[in-house]
């Protein structure tokens, strides 16, 4: 059984940073691409980042450059974001995804873990 599981969120003021975490079990963890994903309220879910199973490549929604990281570490079977710079937009469900497609597509979700940016 796959699970993903998310830590890390909570309430932070603007410009605060936090790091949020993804503990995946029940797969073969460095084989899969690794994503953040949010939703805001009545707001559609967006791709916030991503990076290849080796962690060789990394990509970022043009909202988050240059604020947020993503990284993993396979032998932990975990991938992270850290976030800086946090702007009330920010505010969100954050969710972890793993992401493969040999033969068949592959894909598992995280429960999501809250981020609120507020003063």
């Amino acid at each position: 059984q796959v699970q993903l599981v998310e830590s890390g969120g909570g309430l932070v003021q603007p410009g605060g940073s936090l790091r949020l975490s993804c503990v995946a079990s029940g797969l073969d963890f460095s084989w899969y691409d690794m994503r953040w994903y949010r939703q805001a309220p009545g707001r559609e879910r967006e791709l916030v980042a991503a990076i290849t199973s080796t962690g060789g490549s990394t990509n970022y929604a043009d909202s988050v450059k240059g604020r947020f990281t993503i990284s993993r570490d396979n032998a932990k079977n975990a991938v992270y974001l850290q976030m800086n710079s946090l702007k009330p937009e920010d505010t969100a469900v954050y969710y972890c995804n793993a992401y493969r497609v040999y033969f068949y597509k592959y894909d598992y979700w995280g429960q999501g873990t809250q981020v609120t940016v507020s003063s």
